[in-house]
């Protein structure tokens, strides 16, 4: 199976079954040093399971999972060391304090960061002293964080690292997962959030039943399709049949919430006169009206539909 040397993550036909249901079917990925890598999906996609595939928490049914050559179902304590984890859950004692947690952590690692500047970084200091059951959601986030890249990893995985965090919160924890990247390592991360997948990936993974239905970097996938979106608010549920026989056959007009309308295509100013004078002919007025590239939460909505699941 020839990769690149630089391919810290390799996955294979990756297949993991429990009983009938198969919630990863046949995955491939690659994930390479210096680079963060983005798996995005909806509920049940398969994005847990994968990555705990790959962190050697779960048995691949079939398929071939590699991190650093070697297969972490089978890995040694050598390459566990290496290999930095942020579960989704935090996978926290909750009898220990949060700063002496840390550095009893760092102390596992020949070379660990200074547990002083990286506590400070996230912001641990405010609750240094707290027992792990008394912290909030975003507290344990931040937590887990830094234990899992204390011990300074070759590859860093981390399961929707932002999930409750405030914006303060969520800004320091993207600077870090920033400065790891340059430091070389490779990041693999899950995330519901686009402006994380947009603000941090290299490369975006889409998945959805447990099969990658898209992969590239960002700037690849959001120029895959038409290259404007016009974005505007209005009374729900307008009957767009007239606007759509008035554009141009390349440029479609949806409403995929209530309210919200959004135009795809080659957006040029004929066109955006068409939808304005549209409006106004029928005393519309078009809240909130930007004109920006299809952003990645198109991508993901058109890949995986935009129905609850």
């Amino acid at each position: 199976m020839p990769h690149p040397a630089d391919d810290a993550v390799v996955v294979r036909g990756l297949v993991r079954t429990y009983g009938s249901t198969r919630a990863v079917d046949g995955l491939d990925l690659d994930a390479r040093a210096g680079e963060v890598t983005a798996v995005l999906g909806p509920n049940g996609a398969g994005k847990t399971t994968t990555v705990e595939c790959l962190e050697g928490l779960r048995r691949p049914t079939s398929g071939t999972v590699r991190v650093l050559g070697r297969d972490p179902w089978r890995a040694d304590a050598g390459h566990r060391a290496a290999v930095g984890v942020m579960l989704q859950d935090g996978g926290l004692p909750n009898g220990a304090r949060a700063l002496p947690l840390l550095q009893h952590v760092a102390r596992f690692f020949a070379h660990p960061l200074d547990v002083g500047e990286l506590a400070g970084r996230l912001g641990l200091d405010a609750f240094a002293g707290t027992s792990v059951r008394r912290l909030s959601g975003g507290q344990r986030q931040r937590l887990a964080l830094a234990l899992a890249v204390v011990g300074r990893p070759r590859v860093l995985f981390l399961d929707e690292p932002s999930a409750g965090l405030d914006p303060q919160a969520r800004l320091s924890v993207w600077a870090l997962v920033e400065s790891v990247r340059d430091d070389g390592v490779a990041v693999l991360l899950t995330t519901h959030l686009m402006d994380e997948a947009e603000r941090l990936a290299d490369q975006v993974v889409v998945v959805d039943a447990g099969r990658v239905v898209a992969s590239g970097s960002p700037a690849d996938l959001t120029g895959s399709g038409p290259a404007e979106t016009v974005r505007f608010r209005a009374t729900p549920r307008l009957d767009l049949t007239g606007l759509r026989d008035a554009l141009p056959p390349d440029v479609e007009v949806g409403e995929p919430a209530p309210g919200e309308y959004v135009v795809h295509g080659a957006v040029d100013p004929r066109v955006l006169s068409t939808l304005t004078a549209w409006c106004a002919a029928r005393q519309v007025m078009p809240e909130g009206l930007t004109v920006g590239r299809r952003s990645l939460e198109d991508v993901f909505l058109d890949l995986t539909g935009r129905a609850l699941r």
